[in-house]
């Protein structure tokens, strides 16, 4: 978030009036003689790498795995066949929840081919959460590993749909009732073993499989039904849903196109420059937009390679990484390019071979910019700006832009795209120079919430115009900075955290009677998580028994580090809780006056 000092210096700058006096409105649209694509994403993979199949196309040394971009099609073709034998339909929802791995992306590509959509699962997820989202989307088919850290995954599923390893349960009896199979990436231990039913080939009503099991289902039915199913296929069909939590308390499934995808990950790939010679480590997570679209896909659309560092961020393996397979890019949220230049083992790492990446998902502060472009050698590294509801890219820095531009601002506009600035209240444009929210039109919008018209209605106008709930100021030469959020949201290292979601979970505890939480300052994540409580009457709580509560109802990173107990809010004449009085409050009480201060783009 911008602090006065910079948007006064920008504002110098700024002419909110052309020549003849009149006002220039906060209004900017990408220009570009480069059409738009007009294919499916599978369709485009396959012609960018027709001539280069035998190149790098995902690599995981952590696995120990290569693939070239033809076993990557064809080992994808081998998936979308045994999809189809176990009667996958156009538009049928098809899950993944997984750390990140080499499956990602062959998943990925079959769903696309059959037509399915992929619905990507946030790895953190608990029961409850899990729960919601395989309902909301009524997921036919699971991927899954089993187990993440502390969390096993399997477990949680079984708990969920005990139909799936035991026939003799109704399906009906089960809390998820549209799940039919599960499918398990990665190696199992024993007593998972004797979960995964070891039927033969022939069988195909097991709705418990191990990855490679159920591949050997594509011998099973004609490759002609792939190639019918492929023609079938329109750009405009979606392929994608990424949850994102709303100020309801729920997860909004965000629909998403090939058209979406494709154009959006491609035009990052433009904004960095990237080609068929690009080695970009994501060490960003795969479900989530920054790591899947503006990292993975991006690089793909080109011919390069993506290279995984680790299953989730870890800063010593990234930079192994990076040197071992001489990485030109790098992405992340700030916190991850924090925890490299940090690490006492930084200097051990030849990392000279990048020249670039992304940060992104967090407001990013100038000065780390700078040390990432001196110190890590990534003197092209840029800027991008979004949300899930478009694609995710709505603005872009370039590596053609000076590094004050790319340090100060989140760029302009991407190509095709138009984007304004409206005063909240009229819905009127402002001039440059004036804060009001975000807004923006063009082929990067969702198709919409699934299932959830209602939503969808709120954050899409008439007009076609996405309303972000984003605060920013556009400047003469048509820049952007975000300087606040209209809406509730907490953006902690990259992870969007809504405390309606929170709220709503804490009021179910039985010696709470009221709660608000809250974003504040941090110096290394951009926002922390802070919450005021009130008790019930002769009620007591420890501050440590309420977060461990909290830590088995939701993830980890929507557990507030900052909880007090109080006896009442601050509130406005009508009732309502000033939540930037309890900020402000909790900013000097907590001594992060400093890190409210931080620049940031």
């Amino acid at each position: 978030m911008n602090t006065p000092a910079l948007l006064e210096t920008e504002n110098k700058s700024m002419n909110s009036s052309d020549a003849t006096g009149n006002q220039v409105p906060s209004y900017y649209h990408g220009i570009t003689t480069e059409p738009l694509i007009g294919r499916t994403i599978f369709q485009h993979i396959e012609d960018v790498s027709s001539e280069l199949r035998s190149n790098d196309a995902v690599v995981s040394p952590c696995e120990g795995k290569r693939f070239t971009y033809q076993q990557l099609l064809d080992q994808s073709d081998v998936l979308a066949l045994a999809l189809l034998k176990q009667g996958i339909n156009r538009g049928d929802r098809i899950g993944i929840w997984s750390t990140n791995n080499c499956e990602w992306f062959i998943i990925f590509l079959a769903a696309a081919k059959i037509g399915a959509i992929l619905v990507n699962i946030n790895p953190g997820y608990r029961t409850s959460e899990l729960e919601y989202v395989l309902n909301q989307s009524r997921l036919k088919f699971l991927f899954s590993i089993p187990r993440n850290r502390t969390s096993d995954y399997l477990e949680m599923v079984v708990e969920l749909a005990p139909h799936i390893v035991d026939s003799a349960k109704s399906r009906n009896a089960s809390r998820v009732q549209s799940l039919e199979q599960v499918i398990v990436i990665g190696d199992l231990s024993e007593s998972e073993h004797s979960l995964v039913l070891q039927k033969s080939v022939s069988d195909c009503n097991s709705a418990y499989h191990s990855f490679e099991r159920f591949m050997e289902l594509s011998t099973l039915i004609e490759p002609a039904v792939l190639q019918e199913r492929r023609q079938r296929v329109q750009f405009d069909d979606a392929v994608n849903i990424q949850y994102t939590s709303g100020t309801t308390g729920f997860p909004k499934g965000v629909t998403l196109s090939h058209h979406n995808l494709i154009n959006n990950g491609f035009l990052a790939a433009r904004a960095m420059a990237l080609d068929s010679s690009s080695r970009f480590c994501i060490p960003m997570p795969f479900y989530h937009c920054g790591g899947m679209i503006s990292s993975a896909l991006a690089v793909l659309s080109v011919g390069g390679a993506v290279i995984i560092p680790s299953p989730y961020f870890q800063e010593i393996p990234t930079m192994e990484c990076v040197e071992k397979e001489r990485c030109t890019h790098i992405s992340g949220v700030p916190t991850m390019f924090i925890a490299q230049l940090d690490s006492p083992e930084f200097s051990k790492y030849d990392l000279s071979s990048l020249r670039g990446g992304f940060m992104a998902g967090a407001p990013c502060p100038v000065q780390l910019m700078r040390r990432v472009a001196s110190e890590m050698h990534m003197e092209q590294v840029i800027i991008l700006y979004g949300l899930t509801e478009s694609a995710p890219l709505m603005t872009a820095t370039t590596i053609s832009d000076t590094l004050e531009v790319r340090a100060t601002t989140v760029g302009k506009i991407i190509p095709g795209i138009e984007l304004k600035i409206i005063d909240p209240e009229s819905g009127e444009i402002l001039p440059r120079g004036a804060q009001g929210e975000i807004l923006c039109r063009g082929h990067n919008v969702m198709m919409g919430y699934w299932d959830n018209p209602e939503s969808t209605e709120r954050t899409i106008d008439k007009t076609g115009w996405l309303h972000s709930g984003d605060l920013g100021v556009m400047n003469a030469q048509g820049c952007l900075n975000i300087t606040g959020r209209s809406k509730d949201m907490i953006c902690r290292g990259g992870e969007n955290v809504y405390p309606r979601e929170i709220e709503e979970v804490l009021h179910t505890h039985e010696n709470i009677s009221q709660a608000q939480v809250f974003g504040v300052p941090d110096a290394r994540l951009g926002e922390e998580v802070a919450m005021w409580f009130m008790l019930k009457p002769g009620r007591t709580a420890e501050l440590d028994e309420i977060r461990n509560w909290l830590k088995s109802k939701i993830a980890h990173f929507k557990v507030p580090k900052y909880i007090k107990v109080v006896s009442e809010f601050p509130m406005t004449v009508t009732g309502k809780c000033q939540k930037f009085v309890m900020r402000d409050r909790m900013i000097d009480e907590l001594g992060l006056k400093k890190a409210a201060e931080i620049q940031t783009a």
